[in-house]
């Protein structure tokens, strides 16, 4: 579902902090960092954003970015400054209607010292002007900003925020979006949420979306190019919002024939679920080169690459999927990642059963099976598996055993009712894998510490005694490969760049 080409959590450089002027006496600077031992540098301390509202233009021959965002934040402790990631060129920075002293410092950090310290529990407006040359820029080796023959994407997991619009680029810091950008007449500007308005003068067409739900930094997009838009509704009475790039070649057909299933795999899955969360669902497919698909909340990143042998819609599962478990249940810190992909993945095993190409035990047998004692597979931790290893294919498919070991332990009933319940009772907000255990606990009656020790935290693989009481391994025999099963790896591009 991501690209990583290094850990940049293990290339942390902590921010040059401006002087405290005398007057700030007793205030002291935000972390540059939200506290992820994952990725240290990412996100920020000392305030939580409500809303960001982000004025683009856009010009596609160019690759030339301007705006200006204003964020609406409060304070979390008494600040004398604070930081927010970010890597285009910064003109001007007002805190309050105040011009402020800013610089960059360290890999993608934006240092702001506002002219009067701030206290805590004050409302924040931070208006930030910028432009730049997105695909120019870089941080820790890598670009998340992804060029078109007709424009450019900014979709990638666990950051793509920084190239487009400073944040506090972590997950535990939610917000609201209105995202409003000017392309020239002839290109359209995709994103999350609602298509408010389109206006047009001069030659230039400006297109304004809302997501009036809370958003991780990481599942904003943008994507800017020619699309061929599609909308309709679902039986279940969601809006679905599809784009497609206009020259996806050999692609295009198989493309249309999973995302146009969006709607109804909404529908399904919220037999699951629980009601959809959002106010519009869809997709979108660019010409990019990339392989990996993104659960970009109520519009998805698919990439052309994921229909390169005929139509995919278990990919379509698997990111409908993350918009309960991931995008309106996000994690806590990045180690919980089980709960956003041990889930999706078990959502294309249940998709496998309603099609009746294999049940989710048939898949689970084939997984546990396939797998011997000593394949690195077992080594990776699902629950913890280090941010190495936080897309490795382990935390799919051992995280959708630990899922069928979950449902086998604690019977259908209940495992159906916390599947359904725990998207509800955590909407929109953080939750880490310690709250699942205790809610499935709750809900079960039954003590799971075992259980999920052995599934999501051992470094081996469960003895088949532990296994055959999971009713995951009945026999030291491979299984009859489901027929699901080519189309479900098919999907494994998900983590790969």
């Amino acid at each position: 579902m991501h690209r990583r080409l290094i850990a940049p959590g293990a290339l942390a450089a902590a921010s040059v902090l401006l002087a405290i002027p005398a007057s700030a006496a007793g205030y002291s600077p935000g972390a540059s960092g939200i506290g992820d031992p994952y990725y240290p540098a990412y996100g920020n301390g000392g305030y939580d954003v409500s809303h960001y509202d982000l004025r683009l233009t856009y010009q596609p021959a160019t690759d030339e970015l301007a705006g200006t965002a204003t964020i609406l934040a409060k304070t979390t402790q008494d600040l004398s400054s604070f930081d927010l990631d970010f890597l285009l060129d910064v003109s001007e920075v007002r805190v309050n209607g105040t011009a402020a002293a800013f610089t960059a410092s360290g890999e993608h950090e934006l240092v702001v010292t506002p002219k009067t310290p701030l206290a805590k529990g004050t409302s924040v407006t931070v208006v930030v002007r910028y432009s730049g040359v997105p695909s120019t820029k870089s941080a820790y080796g890598f670009s998340t900003w992804h060029r078109t023959p007709d424009g450019a994407v900014a979709a990638d997991e666990p950051e793509a925020a920084w190239w487009w619009f400073p944040s506090n680029d972590h997950p535990l810091d939610k917000a609201t979006y209105d995202v409003s950008v000017a392309v020239p007449d002839g290109t359209q500007a995709i994103s999350n949420g609602t298509l408010q308005s389109t206006t047009s003068r001069l030659g230039w067409t400006r297109y304004n979306w809302r997501q009036n739900k809370p958003q991780a930094t990481y599942l904003a997009t943008l994507a800017l190019g020619k699309f061929d838009v599609t909308t309709s509704t679902s039986e279940g009475g969601v809006p679905v919002i599809n784009a497609y790039s206009e020259d996806l070649g050999d692609n295009d057909g198989a493309a249309r024939a999973s995302v146009e299933r969006t709607g109804e795999i909404v529908d399904w899955l919220s037999g699951y679920f629980g009601p959809y969360p959002f106010s519009t669902a869809g997709g979108y497919v660019p010409n990019t080169t990339t392989s990996y698909a993104l659960e970009t909340q109520s519009r998805v990143y698919y990439s052309p690459k994921q229909f390169a042998n005929g139509s995919n819609t278990s990919v379509v599962v698997h990111e409908l999927a993350h918009q309960w478990y991931g995008d309106s249940v996000s994690l806590k810190g990045w180690k919980d990642i089980w709960l956003n992909e041990g889930f999706a993945r078990y959502a294309q095993w249940l998709w496998s059963e309603h099609e009746g190409e294999g049940t989710t035990q048939e898949l689970a047998d084939y997984v546990y099976a396939s797998h011997p004692a000593d394949d690195t597979f077992w080594t990776v931790k699902p629950g913890d598996p280090g941010a190495a290893n936080q897309f490795d294919l382990a935390v799919y498919d051992r995280g959708a055993l630990a899922v069928q070991a979950l449902r086998n332990e604690v019977g259908d009933e209940a495992f159906f009712t916390i599947l359904k319940g725990w998207p509800q009772t955590h909407a929109y907000g953080n939750a880490a894998i310690a709250d699942f255990r205790q809610y499935a606990e709750q809900v079960s009656g039954k003590q799971l510490g075992a259980l999920f020790d052995t599934w999501l935290f051992q470094p081996t693989k469960p003895a088949a005694p532990v296994a055959r009481t999971a009713s995951i391994a009945k026999s030291s025999a491979v299984p009859v490969q489901p027929k699901s099963w080519k189309k479900i790896a098919a999907t494994n591009s998900l983590h790969e760049g």
